[in-house]
């Protein structure tokens, strides 16, 4: 029984340790966002790119396609307004598929 003891110990321990870690390592992470900010950048569009360079790039790439079919399905697009979305993005959200239909 001492072992499964000691050893549920160092456990709660190490995550313990680690948790502090993450602590400090959050703290950095806003410290950076700060001085960004300082500096006139946008935080907000930082960590969007941030995001988007965790993905890998086919994920990223069919997500982005995605969100485009509903903008123009939507009219926001540059140079669509809503009365104009193709086709295809109408059909890709009638059918739920989220993907345009080829032409």
């Amino acid at each position: 029984m001492n072992v499964a003891r000691d050893r549920l110990r160092s456990f709660v321990e190490r995550i313990e340790r680690l948790e502090e870690e993450k602590k400090g390592i959050a703290e950095d992470i806003r410290d950076v966002y700060g001085e960004a900010k300082g500096e006139g950048f946008d935080t907000k569009a930082l960590r969007q790119i941030v995001r988007e360079r965790r993905q890998e790039p086919h994920i990223r790439d069919e997500f982005e396609a995605v969100v485009d079919t509903y903008r123009a399905a939507l009219g926001m697009l540059p140079g669509h307004r809503q009365d104009e979305a193709g086709d295809g993005a109408a059909a890709a959200l009638e059918n739920g598929s989220g993907e345009a239909a080829e032409p």
